[in-house]
């Protein structure tokens, strides 16, 4: 069973492209990144479903014609019409060692999973990520399964261990009391 943490957004489904099963899609990854990935995963009613790539045709920097494995039709691929693309962490490590040569930065959906420490004194776990405001947050669920939204600030990370899935930070004095 796939869990949310094991995925990260790379997309969103737009819209049918014609009558035989193609879709429009929307990227926030390289196109050339694609084939490289075992799958594209969605939330289907609450449970992330696996859909296998047959077919890609790029139309433009950001966007492309997907031919998803079992959609011949533009009602099949209604069904996928709206909703966010994921792929597997596991299979998205092409990107990390990109974003090292070249110095991007990674999505921070990307941390979803990662244990967050404060000078080495552990937080909690990273369980989403809220980027409705103009400064992006963690949220961290605490051992005692109470959440803490923790500013994703670069200003503040001391050290990420990517092998062992933790982030340092050094927090402000008082932010892990505020409500």
């Amino acid at each position: 069973m796939i869990t949310r943490d094991q995925l990260i957004e790379i997309g969103h489904f737009n819209k049918a492209h014609g009558v035989n099963g193609e879709v429009n899609a929307s990227l926030l990854i390289d196109v050339e990144h694609l084939p490289g990935l075992s799958c594209l995963v969605c939330d289907m009613d609450g449970i992330y479903v696996p859909f296998f790539v047959e077919a890609i045709r790029p139309k433009g920097a950001t966007s492309v014609l997907l031919t998803i494995d079992g959609f011949t039709n533009e009602q099949e691929v209604a069904t996928l019409v709206g909703k966010d693309i994921f792929a597997l962490k596991r299979d998205y490590d092409c990107l990390v060692q990109r974003v090292e040569e070249d110095d991007d930065e990674l999505p921070l959906d990307y941390f979803i999973g990662f244990h967050l420490t404060d000078n080495d004194i552990l937080i909690g776990e990273i369980i989403d990520v809220d980027e409705s405001t103009e400064n992006a947050l963690f949220i961290v669920r605490r051992d005692d399964n109470t959440e803490v939204s923790i500013p994703a600030v670069d200003d503040l990370i001391t050290s990420m261990d990517m092998e062992q899935r933790v982030i340092d930070m050094d927090l402000p004095e008082g932010l892990l009391t505020i409500n």
